[in-house]
């Protein structure tokens, strides 16, 4: 079982602190993320929750799955490990470079 929480179906107006409040009752969260798009700053409607141990994460999973906040059920899971990034692509399209 994982610390980190992913938090799916948040209303888009829901902030970082509403979130806390909402988990902090499951013990000591130690970070709060809400994914935005980059270009808008607008929330993707999905976030993190982090506890300080696995315990007070399987609190909150059972405890908040399923739950309405803000107008919407919560879908709350296990998070994922981050995927590597891949390398950006060079604008030659996988092509070598005639150039030396």
């Amino acid at each position: 079982m994982s610390k980190k929480l992913y938090i799916g179906n948040l209303s888009f107006d829901v902030t970082e602190g509403e979130l806390e409040k909402s988990f902090s009752k499951f013990g000591e969260i130690t970070s709060v993320t809400i994914i935005k798009d980059s270009v808008s700053g607008r929330s993707k409607g999905f976030g993190f929750v982090e506890f300080s141990d696995e315990n007070g994460a399987k609190t909150a999973k059972e405890g908040m799955d399923g739950k309405e906040l803000a107008g919407r059920t919560l879908k709350v899971d296990d998070a994922r490990e981050q995927r590597q990034q891949r390398k950006p692509r060079d604008n030659n399209y996988g092509y070598r470079s005639k150039r030396f």
